[in-house]
């Protein structure tokens, strides 16, 4: 399994380089890499077993591949797959390809490294490669936007680089592991770099600017996959360190409630996923201990409504309330928005449930408040109007097959924890969603209200992480 793992790693990275060269291949060899990796997830499931891999000494690499990296990969592997075969029938470049493919490569080593560096050359590649996919169409707006990631990214990064440096001294080893009995600020400076690069609490708000300003297929694999590289090794400290625990949960709740918050009242489709997306990664952390469960269905969910966004009529749901959508469009949309709002029958009941149960008793009624207004901000989707029409849309044939593999695994997914279907966890997220139903048409469809946008300002965003380090410092000490 050793050399079967280094082989997988290396793939990508080898083949997306072959994909520049040869260019007709592009698709074809895209797509094998996202099955490859498929395969390889399933390896694990089926495994059902811990692998340690060392690579060198303490200066060396090491990986761990347990059940928690699998729910991350196959995430990655699906994801990826929809997005190569929603390109399909686009002039996307080999360029593109090649891109989809390191990133994709660069996700996956995140998800299995278990020290320090490596991690950080991981995160560093995958800073790389969104960055090109975000500057992809080369106008201005998308050159400031990737720009102004990759400034917030690698600066995040330093700090991170830092405190990874306090952690070897300490230990003179550079494994997570080594958290335990660092000194405090080499805790605080490691984890604000990673919040900064999930796009947890306020460190985040660099991110529904680049995910709304992006692509739709770029914006399916930031969202997707790309934001649970910085979340994934919080996840794994938290697990092994105690110590750690309690701060990954607070940051879980605090991040929930932040993010769906400005996504009840933002009016933009694109920006309302984007700050989604933030409170989702809080239900992640919430619960570390089946936060791999939740990612898989957040991942398939996202990426399926942010490529949905890319064929709407319109980004403003008042416009959008003017203009029915097709019945086709419709039903996809409201299957996505079923699901993370917990819906029996699809994967999001059962994530939602499962994290339910793996709560501390002071974080059940805010995470019971962040689950009810889940609902309300994707009421605003399902309750869109729609029609019948007889007109060609805007959906391509590899559109609809995107769908197919994305809300297919939603219903797939089901069996992952399928011990939630009795009377009293159906009947839970039922009264929920019809409280967020509720309330979203007798307050908050007619609400006008606006979150001031400066605090996503460039010069704020690098304020913010001063802020945010003396957060994660002062939770440390104590």
């Amino acid at each position: 399994m050793t050399n079967i793992t280094i082989a997988w790693m290396a793939l990508p990275f080898f083949l997306g380089f072959v994909i520049y060269l040869l260019p007709k291949l592009d698709r074809f060899l895209a797509l094998g890499i996202a099955l490859v990796s498929a395969n390889y997830a399933l390896a694990i499931f089926s495994t059902q077993s811990l692998l340690n891999i060392q690579l060198l000494d303490n200066f060396g690499v090491t990986l761990t591949i347990d059940q928690l990296s699998g729910f991350f990969i196959i995430t990655n592997a699906i994801v990826t797959l929809a997005v190569i075969i929603y390109s399909w029938s686009s002039e996307k470049t080999a360029f593109f390809y090649m891109q989809v493919v390191i990133l994709h490569g660069s996700v996956n080593s995140a998800f299995i490294c278990a020290d320090f560096i490596s991690l950080y050359v991981a995160l560093e590649v995958i800073s790389i490669g969104a960055f090109l996919l975000i500057t992809y169409p080369r106008t201005d707006r998308s050159i400031w936007v990737g720009l102004r990631y990759l400034f917030v990214s690698n600066t995040a990064m330093l700090f991170y680089l830092v405190g990874a440096v306090l952690v070897y001294k300490a230990h003179h080893s550079f494994s997570f592991a080594g958290l335990r009995g660092s000194p405090p600020e080499a805790v605080a400076l490691i984890f604000l770099g990673l919040l900064v690069k999930g796009g947890i609490f306020v460190s985040g708000f660099w991110l529904p600017l680049t995910h709304s300003e992006s692509q739709s297929q770029v914006s399916a694999m930031l969202s997707g996959v790309v934001v649970k590289s910085g979340v994934f090794p919080l996840v794994r400290c938290a697990l092994f360190l105690e110590e750690i625990d309690p701060i990954v949960r607070i940051f879980g709740v605090t991040t929930a409630l932040l993010g769906v918050g400005y996504a009840i009242v933002e009016k933009d489709t694109k920006r309302t996923l984007a700050f989604s997306t933030i409170s989702q990664l809080g239900f992640i952390m919430a619960a570390p201990e089946v936060g791999g469960f939740y990612a898989l269905t957040h991942g398939l969910v996202k990426s399926a409504l942010f490529l949905i966004s890319g064929i709407l009529p319109s980004r403003n749901f008042q416009e959008l309330q003017d203009q029915p959508l097709k019945n086709s469009i419709w039903i996809a949309l409201a299957i996505a928005s079923f699901s993370i709002s917990g819906f029996p029958l699809l994967s999001g009941f059962g994530a939602k449930i499962l994290t339910s149960k793996n709560l501390l008793a002071w974080q059940v009624v805010a995470m019971n408040v962040a689950t009810v207004g889940t609902t309300i901000v994707f009421a605003k989707f399902i309750f869109l109007p729609h029609k019948k029409s007889e007109e060609k849309g805007k959906a391509s044939f590899g559109f609809w097959w995107a769908m197919v593999i994305l809300l297919g695994g939603l219903i797939v997914a089901n069996a992952v924890y399928y011990q939630a279907y009795t009377l009293s966890n159906i009947l839970k997220p039922l009264v929920t969603i019809s409280i967020g139903w509720l309330a979203y048409l007798l307050i908050f469809r007619k609400l006008i209200l606006k979150f001031p946008r400066g605090v996503e300002k460039f010069d704020h965003l690098i304020g913010v992480m001063s802020l945010m380090l003396i957060i994660v410092f002062w939770m440390v000490q104590i």
